[in-house]
This record gives structure tokens, sequence and C-alpha cells, in this order.
């Protein structure tokens, strides 16, 4: 059952990429180029979010894992799925209700995903076009 539900919301891509119109075999080609360069942005996304985590908690992992989620399949958009602790632990369970932690961890996300997108604006983004001024000033 996952893996048909995973495979509509790949068809869905297909309408995002504009491939409608396309050959089958190289609307799959482009769905699956499209789809390795969104993997990899997601790799570099989750470990610049991971390296900035790694002072404020415990990592279970050094480096980052991937999983065949729907949610983290979209062929234009990188995508990451973090994991604060786990309820199980007894110590995890009680840092996640801090009010102290709480905001550290907030704060370690914004701040890995502010480096990423720096690095790698998003075309026409307004990141994107504040590089341009800062290039066209200097």
């Amino acid at each position: 059952m996952a893996q048909r539900e995973n495979g509509a919301d790949l068809l869905g891509a297909t309408s995002l990429l504009n491939l409608k119109d396309k050959d089958p075999m190289l609307a799959g080609v482009i769905l699956d180029m499209s789809m390795n360069a969104t993997i990899a942005a997601s790799l570099q996304l989750g470990s610049t979010v991971l390296g900035s985590l790694a002072g404020i908690t415990t990592l279970h992992q050094k480096r980052v894992e991937q999983a065949g989620f729907a949610v983290l399949k979209s062929p234009d958009v990188p995508s990451i799925l973090v994991e604060t602790g786990f309820i199980s632990n007894a110590r995890d369970s009680q840092r996640l209700v801090t009010a102290r932690h709480q905001p550290a961890v907030a704060d370690g996300l914004f701040e890995g995903l502010q480096r990423y997108f720096q690095k790698n604006p998003p075309v026409n983004s307004y990141i994107a076009w504040q590089q341009e001024q800062k290039k066209n000033q200097a």
C-alpha cells in the first residue's frame, strides 16, 4: 500500500514539473534527474541542519539518514525530517518539554536552514535577490 501511495505522489509530480505533454520515457528521465538533484540538496540541507543541532542536543546519528517517506519525495523541493528526541528515552522526554530546550532546538533548526539557503538561494527568491543587490553594489 505504501509503495502504491508513494508511486501516486510521484505521478502527481510530473504535473508539477510540467511533463504531461512529454514522451513518457523522456518525462521519466527528467523526473529521475530532478529527484536525484533534490535528494542531493536534501542531504546537504540535512547535513547543515544536523551540524547546527550538534551543540544543542545529543545526536542519535552523526550523519544524515535517508527514508522513503512520501513527504520526503518532492522532485523540486529539498525535504528533511528532523527528530528532536525520543519520547521513549527518559532524558530526551524530559528535555523536550523544557522551556529552555525547545527554543534552543528551534534556534538550531533556524540557523541550519538559514545557512543552507544563504549558500543555496532558490532562484527568484528574496535571498537570491538580496545577494544580487549586494553584487551590484560592489
